[in-house]
């Protein structure tokens, strides 16, 4: 099965069932509007060292695998050849994945995740020749839309979440336009 395949089937599986854990616990009340869609002025100190904590650990662990995510990632069957347990590393790639979702589910919200993981990378792959390239640029490119969502949201007065990656989708077509329309 593919990492996309899987990545979809625990996304929407794990919120399924957290909607229906919250549901079961009377005792909690949750705003499901902000898992949804997003409340990045919400989250609290502990929910900040959690982001630390968890971006800290993906970080480590990918500069750690660099090598064997990009080897299975761009060529999984020579990677199988040259030894790398694909299996292994692409279970590893989904739980990764599958933790940054869960710490960013209060931020962004569960329905935004997704275009914020594939956005700027997908911008990030018009400015770039190799897989380190595309990390970086796309981090910086993240960075950029957040920050000026967050301004835009402010200035305008409309959601955080979603105003972010309108921020992202508009520097993915100024990019895509700037190379004659040629994703």
């Amino acid at each position: 099965m593919s990492t996309d395949t899987l990545l979809g089937i625990l996304a929407h599986s794990s919120l399924a069932l957290g909607i229906v854990v919250l549901a079961l616990a009377d005792s909690v009340r949750v705003n499901l509007e902000a898992y949804l869609f997003g409340a990045l002025l919400t989250i609290s100190e502990s929910d900040l060292v959690w982001i630390i904590v968890v971006a800290l650990g993906v970080g480590g662990v990918l500069l750690r695998f660099w090598n064997e995510f990009v080897a299975i990632t761009v060529h999984p069957d020579i990677a199988e050849i040259e030894g790398t347990r694909v299996d292994r590393f692409n279970i590893l790639l989904v739980l990764l994945i599958a933790l940054t979702i869960a710490v960013s589910m209060k931020i962004v919200g569960v329905l935004l995740i997704t275009s914020l993981l594939v956005i700027p990378a997908a911008a990030a792959r018009l400015l770039s020749a190799t897989p380190e390239q595309m990390a970086v640029r796309a981090s910086l490119i993240g960075c950029v839309a957040v920050v000026i969502g967050l301004f835009g949201a402010f200035v305008v007065d409309v959601p955080v979440g979603p105003s972010i990656v309108v921020c992202a989708t508009a520097i993915f077509l100024v990019l895509t336009l700037a190379r004659g329309g040629k994703v």
